[in-house]
């Protein structure tokens, strides 16, 4: 089986804060497929490293309008 990311290690996959990275999974529909307590208790997220890659590899580029449609 593939090691499970944290959220620290998407976030450092997709260059951004963690904070940032759970709210561009939510965006992208991609959910935690387990968890992990640590030891105070705390649960944390794990996120499968292909599913993120994926939905990484899909979104569109910097400045890319999808609202628009060829016309002619």
């Amino acid at each position: 089986m593939t090691t499970l990311w944290t959220i620290a290690e998407v976030a450092a996959h997709l260059g951004i804060k963690p904070g940032s990275a759970r709210g561009t999974l939510s965006r992208w529909k991609v959910r935690a497929v387990d968890r992990q307590i640590d030891g105070h208790g705390r649960a944390h997220a794990l996120y499968d490293p292909e599913e993120v890659r994926e939905a990484a590899a899909a979104r569109p580029g910097r400045g890319a309008r999808t609202d628009l449609t060829d016309r002619p």
